[in-house]
């Protein structure tokens, strides 16, 4: 019996290592790539890879970067899919071999005298022992096993892409919010500063109306400016605040106040990346892993129709068995199997068929989500490649707009001033310069969150060094004290806004007869 059983199992061998794999094999479907990126610069530079938060020259935003890739919540959510994947390719993985496994039993019973069951010169309560060793084997003849594994290895990856992908956004993501909240910072430190100018301003004139100087048309008209600029300050500072809430999230922390190492004006501009529309396909990690989704859903076909064939399967078991405990490993007590089976669907009611058809199905769905991943790309690369040439356009413009307008308020308080003009001029002028001084500072930060976003487009092998930053950075006890991560010092615009004096209410009309004259 021996030879048979291992001639069997020679032959089962045979046919797993020959045997055919059904289904269609993955090949990377045509991409219509262009040749060049639209909108591309031509000072952009072969820097695509390089760890590009780090030209910015603010040690508050690498470190806030660094916190992040520790602590988020969503990295860690990834990194614990990519380990549930894992799991589930070594399970279906280990299908394709032998299952072994061993056990031992005693029992103790009776049964009815002279029953057929009771062994002879043996009493109606015995006890009986057992110790076995057994196998199984599937015979992956037509490859259903190993589609099911090539499609969980494929699961495996697109995971691990998932979560590079979770880094590129993270990363993306704080630095967009770390630049507005530097750039609120500036139009907070605007509008107070406006705000300052103004309350002066309605000081002089509420002396100025005291004395008969000016109308109380002109008062009313000053501290109406004062007012508008200084109902700026709280709305701003509501955006701060929201801006710290949702970038301390992304730190994995609770909402707190983010120190700032840097202003608006002292961060330094990154260099435009470059490289070719079909590097995206190797550097985006949302490509690759639509890519995997592709080929794991491809597999996934060839397991679908093996159903459609015979399943081979061997079990085999080998131990003893005893009614004593000191007989159990004697050669009398020995007992062994061998088997084959051979199962084949014959009618399913379209069972298998419509697994089939569903498998064909998701992987259509899955291809046309692959190459809309990619042209969406591009899509994403354009828009931020003419968002930075424009939003740099723009900011030149709005810089000589500002200039302008600030000699104009220059003058206009001049003519003022000599009685050559109403002082609706010099609030049109105070006015604009105000607006255009708020819409510089947003466009500048706007140039530096298109660049941010042009890097996240482009992907890179950046992803690969922010994951190895991924790791504990402080242990397990945190930051440092002080530390941006810890709320402590650090440059902060987070506290309440210092309004200025509130100017004095406006004499009654009849004080404009008041003789003498103002200070």
């Amino acid at each position: 019996m021996r030879a048979p059983a291992l001639t069997l199992l020679a032959l089962a061998s045979l046919l797993a290592l020959n045997g055919c794999l059904l289904g269609p094999n993955y090949e990377r479907p045509a991409i219509d790539t262009p040749a060049t990126f639209r909108f591309a610069q031509d000072d952009a530079k072969e820097i695509v890879d390089t760890v590009w938060w780090e030209q910015f020259h603010d040690p508050g935003l690498n470190e806030l970067i660094s916190i992040a890739l520790a602590e988020n919540k969503d990295v860690k959510i990834a990194a614990a899919r990519v380990e549930q994947f894992l799991g589930q390719f070594q399970v279906t993985r280990s299908q394709l071999f032998p299952q072994v496994g061993a056990g031992f039993d005693a029992e103790r019973q009776r049964v009815p005298i002279g029953s057929a069951a009771l062994p002879a010169g043996v009493g109606p309560v015995f006890n009986q022992f057992s110790a076995t060793l057994s196998a199984s084997w599937e015979i992956d003849v037509f490859g259903k096993l190993r589609r099911q594994t090539e499609a969980a290895r494929a699961s495996l990856l697109a995971s691990e892409e998932g979560r590079r992908a979770t880094i590129l956004a993270l990363v993306t993501s704080v630095a967009s919010s770390y630049i507005a909240l530097v750039s609120f910072d500036r139009q907070l430190e605007i509008a107070k500063a406006t705000t300052e100018s103004r309350a002066d301003s309605v000081k002089v004139f509420t002396l100025r109306f005291k004395y008969g100087e000016v109308s109380q048309m002109e008062l009313a008209q000053s501290q109406s400016e004062y007012e508008a600029s200084l109902a700026t300050i709280p709305q701003i500072e509501l955006q701060i605040a929201q801006q710290e809430d949702a970038l301390s999230i992304l730190l994995g922390r609770n909402p707190q106040a983010i120190p700032r190492d840097r202003e608006l004006d002292d961060l330094t501009m990154p260099v435009v990346p470059a490289g070719l529309p079909s590097e995206l396909l190797t550097r985006r990690p949302d490509l690759r892993q639509a890519e995997q989704n592709l080929i794991a859903a491809n597999a996934l076909i060839g397991a679908a129709r093996a159903l459609y064939f015979p399943s081979i399967s061997l079990t085999g078991l080998f131990g003893t068995a005893s009614t004593q405990f000191s007989s159990l490993f004697t050669g009398p007590s020995r007992v062994w199997s061998f088997a084959g089976a051979v199962t084949m669907p014959i009618f399913t009611a379209g069972n298998i068929s419509g697994q089939v058809k569903q498998a064909e199905a998701q992987q259509q769905e899955f291809l046309l989500q692959y190459q809309k991943s990619i042209q969406v790309a591009f899509q994403e690369v354009a828009d931020a490649l003419v968002s930075v040439q424009k939003t740099r356009d723009a900011l030149l413009v709005q810089g000589r707009q500002v200039d302008a307008l600030r000699t104009y308020s220059r003058l206009a308080r001049l003519r003022y001033e000599g009685g050559y003009t109403s002082y609706i001029e010099v609030l049109d002028a105070e006015r604009s310069l105000f607006n255009a001084q708020l819409n510089y500072a947003q466009t500048q930060g706007n140039v530096f969150t298109s660049m941010v976003n042009l890097y996240k487009a482009m992907g890179g092998g950046w992803v690969g060094d922010a994951e190895r930053m991924t790791a504990a950075v402080y242990g397990s006890n945190g930051p440092p004290p002080g530390s941006a991560g810890s709320g402590g010092s650090g440059y902060s615009q987070t506290q309440p806004a210092q309004e200025p004096k509130a100017p004095p209410a406006p004499a009654p009309s009849g004080a404009q007869g008041t003789t003498g004259a103002p200070p």
